[in-house]
């Protein structure tokens, strides 16, 4: 088993934080921080003398980057998967490679829902534009029934799918 050094070669101890500490600056769970290192994303810069795993202020660096590609779309198996593969490189340049391969793919993946979330949208202005239309041209009286028949909108305008999915059975 791995021991952390009681007192860290690369910090002062005034620089560490205990795992509640860094969870308050983060603003994760101390249970999430835990996983990260099981997942071998985070290391402990040490352990205190009580046997407390002691961060260093790399570790908000760390965490930040862990929920900005959690933001992206990466799962923690992915951020997993490009930590062992940066560790895996032989090279800097290769580790950069294997790093941009994976940045190059979530970028695709987030246009692709760009576009999707886009036609979404459109599909929600068209539905309110038409839904507006019926306080314009639908008497208050009318019951709700007359709506999977409605003759009063434009014939020419496509009535859309989120509108007709009220009307289908």
């Amino acid at each position: 088993m791995h021991r952390l050094p009681l007192l860290s070669k690369n910090h002062e101890p005034k620089d560490l934080m205990q795992v509640g500490d860094l969870a308050h600056e983060t603003g994760k769970t101390v249970r999430a921080i835990h996983l990260y290192e099981e997942l071998g994303l985070l290391t402990p810069a040490a352990r205190s003398k009580g046997g407390y795993r002691l961060y260093g202020p790399e570790a908000l660096t760390r965490i930040s980057w862990i929920a900005k590609l959690q933001t992206l779309g990466f799962s923690l198996g992915d951020i997993q998967t490009i930590v062992q593969e940066w560790a895996r490189a032989g090279s800097a340049p290769d580790a950069m490679k294997r790093v941009r391969d994976a940045y190059a793919r979530q970028l695709e993946e987030t246009r692709a829902q760009r576009r999707r979330l886009e036609a979404l949208e459109h599909e929600l202005e068209a539905s309110l534009e038409y839904i507006d239309t019926c306080g314009d041209v639908c008497d208050t009286q009318r019951l709700v029934d007359s709506c999977e028949c409605c003759d009063l909108h434009d014939k020419e305008k496509n009535v859309p799918e989120l509108v007709l999915g009220l009307r289908a059975h």
